[in-house]
């Protein structure tokens, strides 16, 4: 595939350019969108438009001002950064005088492949710019012009500082360019799919490239016997309404028995987002009464390991934290887990027990993203162990080689 191609060709005139200007494109990107926000804003309405507004996908697709000042800072904080290459993460010298060093470099060509999230085109161009990565861009078809007039403002600017556009390359957004993408083994180092269950199982059976999963979240929040109710009822508030269409959101509420009493408080301000409940018996025989009917339904088994993305979420009562541990075990997609407890050794437990790439003791769940852990912005949450785990920033995206110099040494 041309694109392909021409990828592989930028991404060995990478090099030739400093940190200073790779931050002075970054920065002028920023700018740039913010002048042109009312041609972007256009084009995502035109994108609107295909999509209805009760689609789960639909606030992951809309752009506003405000998400655009904030796709802006997050590329003015990625540009601000420290560079991730050239750092030493090991040096020795051997006896024979051989000087051994291993240092951090770029992949070289990534594919990211994602749905309706227009603002991941600016998140993946301006960390791989930055960690000396080509970026190949496989957006979905929902928001095929809104991704188009965001790369058209980068084309513009790379093209202003003379590097080649290619380094930031949109594919077509059918899915026999996802194939030629995952079969590319001799010209990408990379794929990282951000989206759903079924985009990252579809990548996962069909890449013979390296695969790092980002995406899927069924986020947990144990609400434990020692738990605080008002520190509880903050986090499940926060965690559920605050964006439901992202992957951090709470999907599941597990709850001790003996605090099912604070369940309507708990659960008392979800009701004013008309957020749908899916209790087991127990749970649902508390909230009777005290939780809208209209918004009060019976879990089924369907109700657990669902990832929402939407106004909606699954109670489960337990009688330990034992039985937590194990519910979380087996519908966990390895996201994002908190626990809310005044008891240091059931907290420690709990961190200790559960395998996730970020969990949290008395924290929302909200908070799994890379410029909320300092990071600037991230490529997406990596749920897998090798490589990379949790927010995926600019160190994730190097990979090492060793440099070994010496003055003649051969090996006997």
């Amino acid at each position: 595939m041309k694109q392909i191609e021409q990828a592989v060709k930028a991404s060995y005139s990478l090099p030739e350019y400093s940190d200073k200007q790779i931050g002075r494109i970054l920065t002028d990107t920023a700018d740039t969108l913010l002048l042109e926000k009312v041609a972007v804003l256009a084009a995502n309405a035109s994108d609107l438009s295909r999509m209805e507004p009760d689609n789960p996908k639909y606030d992951r697709l809309k752009l506003t001002e405000k998400r655009l000042e904030d796709m802006a800072n997050d590329m003015r904080q990625v540009a601000s950064l420290p560079s991730p290459l050239g750092k030493i993460l090991l040096e020795d010298i051997r006896p024979n005088g051989m000087k051994i060093k291993k240092i951090t470099v770029p992949f070289g060509v990534i594919g990211i492949i994602y749905e309706a999230r227009p603002n991941v085109t600016f998140d993946v161009f301006s960390l791989c710019l930055k960690s000396g990565n080509v970026c190949l861009l496989k957006g979905g078809s929902d928001a095929y012009q809104s991704n188009c007039a965001l790369v058209d403002i980068i084309h513009r600017v790379l093209t202003r500082h003379r590097m080649d556009t290619a380094v930031c390359t949109l594919l077509p957004p059918d899915r026999e360019t996802t194939d030629v993408l995952l079969q590319a083994v001799e010209s990408v180092s990379l794929i990282i799919p951000r989206g759903g269950a079924e985009l990252i199982n579809y990548v996962r059976r069909h890449s013979l490239i390296p695969v790092i999963e980002t995406g899927a979240g069924v986020c947990h929040t144990y609400f434990d016997k020692d738990g605080n109710p008002i520190i509880g009822r903050d986090i499940v508030t926060n965690a559920k309404t605050r964006r439901v269409s992202v992957c951090n959101a709470l999907d599941c509420l597990i709850v001790h028995h003996e605090r099912l009493n604070d369940l309507p408080f708990l659960c008392g301000k979800l009701s004013d987002s008309q957020v749908v409940i899916y209790a087991d018996e127990p749970a649902l025989q508390t909230l009777s009464g005290n939780y809208p009917d209209a918004l009060l339904q019976p879990a089924t088994e369907s109700s657990f390991g669902t990832e929402f993305l939407d106004y909606k979420m699954s109670i489960r009562t337990v009688t330990s934290i034992e039985d937590a541990l194990k519910h979380i075990a087996r519908y966990s997609s390895k996201h994002s887990e908190c626990i809310v407890s005044q008891s240091k050794k059931t907290i420690r437990l709990f961190l200790q027990k559960v395998d996730a790439a970020c969990v949290y003791a008395n924290v929302s769940t909200a908070f799994t993203d890379g410029m909320q852990f300092g990071f600037g912005a991230e490529i997406g949450i990596s749920t897998q162990k090798l490589h990379a785990r949790g927010p995926m920033a600019l160190s994730e995206l190097t990979t090492y080689k060793y440099i070994i110099e010496g003055n003649g040494q051969t090996r006997e």
